[in-house]
């Protein structure tokens, strides 16, 4: 399973599939959270994730594509949209410096 530090995250990529606007939601939560870093946040359709993701969110139903888009790159799945336990987790250890597995 992967693994990255936070001192080593310059781009995080919510991965969506259907366009219904739930990740683009996300993705702007993430990036107001993390706005004091200076980490990326990024919105992609998961078979357009760029090469330089460092951290990628998706829907636990794309995680396996995400993984095949990107493989050796952390991807973390979650299952809410809002309030996901994984999502806040990632945020957490970006924002502490922790570390964040995929």
């Amino acid at each position: 399973m992967p693994s990255i530090e936070a001192t080593q995250v310059h781009k995080l990529v919510v991965a969506c599939d259907a366009g219904m606007g739930s990740s683009v939601m996300l993705a702007s939560t993430v990036r107001k959270q993390l706005a004091a870093t200076d980490i990326t946040v990024e919105h992609t359709p998961v078979n357009h994730i760029p090469d330089d993701a460092d951290i990628v969110l998706c829907h636990a139903g794309l995680a396996d594509r995400a993984r095949r888009a990107v493989p050796g790159r952390v991807v973390v799945p979650f299952q809410l949209f809002l309030g996901d336990p994984a999502v806040t987790r990632v945020v957490e250890a970006l924002k502490s410096g922790g570390t964040v597995d995929g």
